[in-house]
């Protein structure tokens, strides 16, 4: 490297030796030209006649070999050695020629020989503005946080512009804007702009800017060039995270299931990085909040984690905060209201207020049983209920002017001895969807009120009495029920005492009070009464009390007491024996006579029949058991005794049979003597015929008595009830024989006491002591009617 840095010294020194010699020889015989000529020209572009401004001749020059000797590398200019004329011979380009902003100056030597002649020629090089104002670099970046103050400048890239002079930078320009501006500093020659923040910026209404500026030169037309700048702004925690909404609102069934989204808030921080990072959080001190929600910090979804009860919270207020990460952090609250949906979750609750348990059958329609409140925790429809009563009960339901209470009371007139007990069901039913209902059951008792008066099983009541019973002996009994209750049925009896009269039987009764028995003082003739009425009173204890009477028709029932009476024959000492005297020639049937009885009893124990005990010849004489007739089975003969005695037998039909005897004696005569008999058996017979009458007029003055009573009676059965009367009928048939009969009818049975003779069709009661027969229920009388074939022989 010296033997390098020696060589260009030396070639230095030769330069200069060479210039200092040409400098003596141009004195003689050099002179110096100056041109002016602009960069950029065409080629062969004129710069001026170099001959002519020497004052050469053209036609020598090329003789002289005009001609330019320069050392540049660059031949930039030539001689036209036809006409002298300098003319460019190169594009020029001032700014590669001349580095700088001053005078670029080209220097040329030329040479003309023989004789030799050197001319110097300098030709200024002058600028055009051909290059525009450019920038190191397309684009420059800065990044400046959000909270510089105004007034802090950077300096930008400064443009160059090879051009000079007035063609050279002149102006800075920055594009439009609001919070920059540009600062041109100048130094020596340069002009080095810088970047002023002019107003504070905000990263969060512009996180870049993006800037143009321009250089301008002066040229004519101006010429310029930009630069790209890029101002990011770097943010600072200045912004506070900022919800979508100041207040949500949403709806939430409840008894949704743990883990349903409620909702999701959303908060933004137009701040950036860890400042924009939110974390959401509950800001409220309500404890149930956190029992019932939970919040997920990052997403800021809120969901269900405990029971969701609408009848517990309505309505929750859930108030969140979201932070972000800057430093300090800076947050934000907002309010979640949560509406529960009410579902009909809860059915109706009835609250008896007050209870009346036991109410009198007597209370008047309206009466207030009890007062009954329905509640349903449900909202709405769902909690409104529709209250109803169990069907058939003399209650209802009567709403007050509250709603859901309602009053409980009578209908209609209750009857306690219809129903004593009402179980009322309450129903309360919601209009939810499904419908939810709840019941409840009250026991209502009626109390007893005296209302009923007692009452008899049947009314009349019929008691048959056997005759002869026992004096001071129960006969019958009577007994009356009351519906009512306590002392209300509480009955007594007492016979209802006649007016004493001679058929007024009831002096002769007593009964116990307290058990209804009845019992007889005396024992009972059927001869002598046959039936009669009395009345029972039975009366309760209720205040007032109440009282109903029983009509107790007493029959006095047939005992077989009474021996059967021989009427014919009887003799003059009163004894049952006669004599009858018959001819000899009477023919087989001839009427011998009649045995005629009586019996006072009646029915069987009344029916007489006739037999014979004794006779001196059975095939003489023929008895009729059932009239009594005795008569001749055949003729008398010869070798027949006279005389005949017949011991015949009357009996009844008791179940203990009584009976009497009566002895006739006939007497066979011959027809004259029997004429001669007759006569004096004529006046005998007008002496029985007279007392005879007497007698029939006594039985049938006593059989009118007892028509009559029996009249009386059936009127007074028919007046009062068809089915429970009895019918008194008197049957006497006047055939030879008296006889007495009585049909009484009791419920759907006929009865009927007969006399010593009935029907073959007539049906004997079992039990009834053989003197009650059963027939049939026939209105008119037909061939099965009881008929009697007499026992008194007049």
């Amino acid at each position: 490297m010296e033997a390098g840095g020696q060589r260009r010294r030396w070639e230095y020194c030769w330069i200069a030796l060479c210039i200092s010699f040409l400098v003596r020889a141009g004195q003689q015989v050099s002179a110096q030209i100056r041109y002016s000529v602009p960069e950029e020209v065409k080629e062969g572009a004129a710069v001026g006649n170099i001959a002519k401004d020497l004052g050469l001749e053209v036609s020598s020059l090329a003789d002289r070999q005009f001609r330019i000797v320069s050392v540049s590398k660059e031949e930039l200019f030539q001689i036209n050695q036809e006409n002298g004329v300098l003319y460019v011979h190169k594009k020029i380009d001032r700014e590669s020629l001349c580095v700088g902003s001053g005078v670029c100056m080209v220097n040329l030597k030329t040479v003309v020989e023989n004789p030799l002649e050197i001319h110097y020629v300098e030709v200024e090089i002058t600028d055009i503005n051909d290059h525009s104002p450019s920038f190191p670099d397309k684009e420059q970046r800065f990044t400046i946080y959000e909270n510089t103050l105004p007034g802090a400048d950077y300096q930008l890239q400064a443009a160059r512009d090879p051009d000079s002079g007035t063609n050279s930078i002149r102006s800075y320009k920055l594009s439009l804007n609001d919070h920059f501006e540009i600062r041109v500093r100048e130094s020596d020659e340069d002009k080095m702009p810088f970047l002023v923040l002019k107003k504070a910026v905000d990263r969060e209404i512009a996180t870049t800017y993006k800037l143009l500026l321009t250089a301008v030169d002066g040229g004519n037309p101006p010429r310029s060039g930009s630069l790209n700048i890029t101002i990011t702004i770097l943010d600072i925690n200045d912004n506070r995270p900022v919800f979508s909404r100041e207040t949500y609102s949403v709806t939430l069934q409840e008894n949704c299931i743990a883990g349903t989204v409620v909702t999701r808030v959303n908060a933004t921080d137009i701040d950036e990085g860890s400042n924009s990072e939110i974390e959401y959080s509950f800001a409220t001190l309500n404890s149930k909040v956190y029992e019932v929600f939970e919040l997920d910090r990052v997403t800021g979804e809120v969901r269900v984690k405990g029971e969701v009860d609408f009848e517990d919270t309505e309505v929750y207020k859930l108030d969140i905060q979201a932070s972000d990460k800057g430093h300090p952090p800076m947050s934000a609250k907002s309010r979640i209201v949560v509406k529960i949906i009410d579902v009909n979750d809860n059915m109706p609750e009835i609250e008896i207020t007050s209870l009346s348990k036991n109410i009198p059958e007597d209370s008047k329609p309206g009466t207030v049983i009890s007062l009954i409140s329905v509640t349903d925790k449900d909202a709405g429809i769902n909690g409104k209920v529709i209250c109803q009563l169990n069907k058939n009960i003399p209650f209802e339901l009567k709403p007050s002017f509250k709603d859901n209470m309602y009053s409980l009371v009578t209908k209609d007139r209750l009857d306690r001895e219809t129903i004593s007990q009402f179980d009322i069901t309450i129903t309360a039913s919601d209009l939810g969807q499904p419908s939810l209902t709840a019941s409840t059951t009250l026991s209502v008792q009626i109390s007893d009120v005296n209302d009923n008066a007692p009452e008899f099983s049947t009314s009349p009541q019929d008691l048959y009495l056997m005759e002869n019973n026992a004096a001071g002996s129960s006969i019958f009994s009577v007994s009356a029920s009351d519906r009512d209750t306590a002392e209300n049925c509480m009955v007594s009896y007492h016979i209802i005492r006649g007016d004493g009269t001679q058929n007024d039987l009831s002096s002769f009764l007593n009964i116990n009070s307290e058990t209804g028995v009845v019992y007889s003082l005396k024992s009972f003739d059927f001869e002598t009464a046959k039936t009669f009425q009395f009345h029972v009173l039975a009366t309760d204890s209720g205040t007032p009390s109440l009282s109903s009477n029983v009509t107790v028709n007493l029959f006095i029932l047939d005992q077989n007491d009474n021996v059967p009476v021989i009427l014919h024959p009887v003799s003059a000492n009163g004894s049952a024996e006669g004599v009858e005297e018959i001819p000899r020639n009477v023919n087989a049937g001839h009427l011998v006579t009649k045995v005629r009885a009586y019996d006072a009893d009646i029915g069987y124990n009344g029916w007489l029949l006739f037999s014979l005990q004794e006779v001196s010849d059975h095939s003489l004489f023929g008895l009729d058991r059932y009239t009594g007739q005795i008569r001749t089975l055949r003729s008398f003969t010869e070798t027949d005794e006279a005389q005949h005695k017949l011991l015949i037998l009357v009996k009844d039909n008791g179940n203990v049979s009584l009976s009497a005897t009566a002895t006739v004696i006939v007497r066979v005569v011959e027809p004259k003597e029997a004429f001669a008999a007759s006569d004096v058996k004529n006046a005998v017979k007008e002496e029985e015929t007279n007392v005879t009458f007497y007698l029939i007029i006594t039985l049938g003055s006593v059989s009118v008595l007892f028509v009559i009573s029996i009249i009386v009676l059936i009127v007074m059965q028919c007046s009062k009830s068809t089915d429970y009367s009895s019918k008194y009928l008197q049957d006497t048939n006047y055939d030879g024989t008296l006889c007495h009969s009585i049909q009484y009818r009791s419920g759907d049975k006929r009865y009927m006491l007969v006399g010593p003779r009935m029907s073959i069709g007539s049906t004997i009661v079992p039990g009834s002591n053989g003197n009650t027969l059963v027939i049939p229920d026939r209105r008119r009388r037909d061939s099965g009617e009881v008929r009697n074939d007499g026992n008194i022989l007049i």
